[in-house]
């Protein structure tokens, strides 16, 4: 692709919790054709999500959390989630293992990596590293409920994969990680 992209010139619009940046460029189709775009990207670096399942008792965790663009956008609740973070400076497990006891109280044991997918790449830079992991009661080692200080109030919640699943059909999940997550599992069952 290299011989087909020029850049003409980037600007920042802004640099606050992430970059958001407007690039023009030139473009050379697939019928070499050159054409000048002008797109811009929104980069607040790449993230992880995990759906923890306890196979035992047919049960995942997920929580519950206030989103702003949700909310200005029409969706009065808060939203049910798989856990995720940021990754900063972290590997994608170590990243996921931190972000599961701090929002969800659990120490996970055997993390499973699946995919890591572009979410949005028409304008976002973020690729999420999706991960499954088996839990069980045991592997609770707090209240969970994210790190105040940051901002969080996360409250943690435990429900049976076919009630998260009919939480898919039915509007209660509407996150999109969430629902891949979930509809991967029970595509792929993990044996107990």
């Amino acid at each position: 692709m290299e011989d087909r992209i020029r850049i003409r010139s980037e600007e920042i619009l802004s640099d606050d919790w992430a970059v958001l940046k407007k690039t023009v460029l030139d473009y050379r189709r697939r019928d070499g054709q050159w054409e000048t775009q002008v797109r811009q990207t929104y980069d607040r670096g790449d993230g992880a999500v995990i759906l923890p399942y306890d196979p035992q008792r047919s049960t995942v965790l997920l929580v519950r959390q206030f989103r702003y663009p949700a909310y200005v956008t029409g969706h009065r609740e808060p939203l049910i989630e798989a856990c995720a973070g940021l990754l900063d400076e972290n590997d994608p497990e170590t990243a996921i293992r931190k972000e599961a006891e701090e929002e969800l109280g659990y120490r996970l044991k055997d993390v499973e990596r699946l995919f890591s997918p572009y979410m949005s790449p028409g304008s976002v830079t973020e690729r999420l590293w999706f991960f499954l992991a088996r839990y069980s009661p045991a592997d609770r080692i707090s209240a969970g409920g994210g790190a105040p200080e940051e901002g969080e109030d996360i409250e943690v919640l435990e429900m049976p994969l076919d009630e998260a699943l009919a939480g898919i059909a039915d509007g209660r999940i509407v996150d999109a990680k969430t629902i891949i997550l979930i509809q991967h599992l029970k595509l792929n069952p993990v044996k107990a």
